[in-house]
């Protein structure tokens, strides 16, 4: 080398470039690797579809690894998923009974209502059934489409039509006339609003949350009184089965939180908290 010192020097320096690459690829491979992302699947009552889509994504923004995938329908029949082993994470129900149900077979965690609505009636805008009032429901001919009495929506809608016809305003037999209109019982809230403003029923039972802004210049509606209305509580619970229950637990905290609630009382619903 003494003859070519010049390459000797080269030898040197790629001796020295290679030393450099090796330990920066060690380096590398012993760093801690990044978060795994994370889904977490919340089963939701039809009725919280719009409100819960945009508190989902509100979450995302804060925790950037997590994905929450909405898994909405009627409220007893995620109950029955959750209860055959579906893979969930939350349960958000819109009765009490489905979540003491869950409760009660063990499913979920301490629950906690997070929410509150109230029944209306919607009519399609071209009214065919010349609705002008809540009386006009039992008018023979008329076609109402109604939540299946499994349902909490028509549960709670059936409580109602018995609670107008304790009131001499509607008459004692008011219940059985309106429910003999029936023509039709959905398995979800989301199924009725749609079959009305098609202008498939004349009439039909949904919350008060399910005139969204899509749905509002397609119906009218018709305010049940409060002394007859039945007002329905929303529980939500962190599933036992959850493989990933801090998060989920996280999920349900910021449900409840300030910033969940105005979320959510953006939609029309009764809030717990603000």
């Amino acid at each position: 080398m003494k003859r070519f010192p010049h390459l000797f020097l080269l030898f040197v320096t790629l001796c020295t470039l290679l030393a450099a690459c090796a330990g920066s690829t060690t380096s590398s491979n012993t760093s801690t690797p990044a978060t795994s992302p994370i889904t977490l699947n919340a089963f939701a009552a039809a009725s919280l579809m719009e409100s819960f889509n945009e508190v989902a994504a509100a979450y995302q923004q804060l925790h950037q690894d997590i994905t929450v995938k909405p898994n909405y329908n009627g409220s007893q029949i995620l109950e029955q998923q959750i209860a055959n082993g579906a893979p969930a994470d939350v349960f958000a129900s819109a009765d009490l009974a489905n979540m003491v149900k869950a409760s009660d077979a063990g499913l979920v965690k301490s629950s906690q209502v997070f929410v509150k609505n109230r029944l209306v009636v919607i009519i399609p805008t071209s009214n065919p059934g010349k609705i002008q009032s809540l009386k006009d429901l039992a008018r023979k001919g008329v076609k109402i489409d109604i939540e299946a009495d499994s349902v909490p929506a028509g549960k709670y809608s059936r409580q109602a039509l018995v609670n107008m016809s304790k009131s001499p305003d509607y008459g004692s037999g008011y219940a059985n006339a309106v429910l003999a209109n029936v023509v039709s019982e959905e398995q979800n809230v989301k199924a009725v609003v749609q079959k009305v403003q098609l202008g498939e029923a004349d009439a039909g039972f949904v919350y008060r949350t399910d005139v969204t802004a899509a749905v509002a210049s397609k119906v009218t509606v018709l305010d049940i009184p409060d002394p007859y209305n039945v007002i329905a509580q929303y529980p939500i619970a962190v599933v036992k089965s959850s493989a990933h229950a801090s998060d989920a637990q996280s999920f349900v905290d910021f449900v409840l939180s300030p910033a969940g609630q105005v979320l959510l009382k953006k939609y029309n619903f009764i809030v717990i908290n603000g």
